[in-house]
């Protein structure tokens, strides 16, 4: 496990109800989630690809070691949000990573929630049965 003593670059990402306060250490590519490792932590392998993205942008593959701590949310939102915290812990690393990790989307924060339930309502728009008679 990683000390404060080694240096690493910081950055929060979210998506959902998810954050993620992901550090990057320079290393040789070992993704840590919640204490994990990220085989461990997500099954789909499209979440792994997900968490790596920003990488794969910056052509920094391997270069770098994740530690994430990650809560709230599903694994879906849970992937997102450290792809975000990643993709900002990168800029915080080199700032010239910062317009190709725009480009791709990475660096803005999803702004799609869910919808608050409304009174009178079944959920946030399923109305309850009409009948006419």
């Amino acid at each position: 496990m990683y000390t404060s003593a080694k240096p690493y670059f910081y950055g929060t990402g979210r998506r959902k109800k998810s954050v993620a306060r992901v550090r990057i250490y320079p290393g040789s590519g070992e993704i840590t989630i919640n204490g994990r490792s990220i085989d461990e932590y997500f099954g789909l392998e499209t979440l792994k690809l997900i968490v790596n993205q920003p990488f794969g942008v910056t052509g920094t593959q391997g270069k770098f070691d994740i530690v994430a701590n990650v809560n709230g949310g599903g694994i879906s939102g849970q992937a997102g949000a450290i792809r975000h915290g990643v993709a900002r812990a990168l800029v915080a690393a080199d700032a010239n990573y910062r317009p190709a990790l725009k480009a791709a989307g990475f660096m803005t924060r999803d702004p799609r929630m869910k919808e608050r339930k409304k009174y009178g309502l079944k959920g946030a728009r399923r109305a309850p049965q009409f009948s006419k008679r």
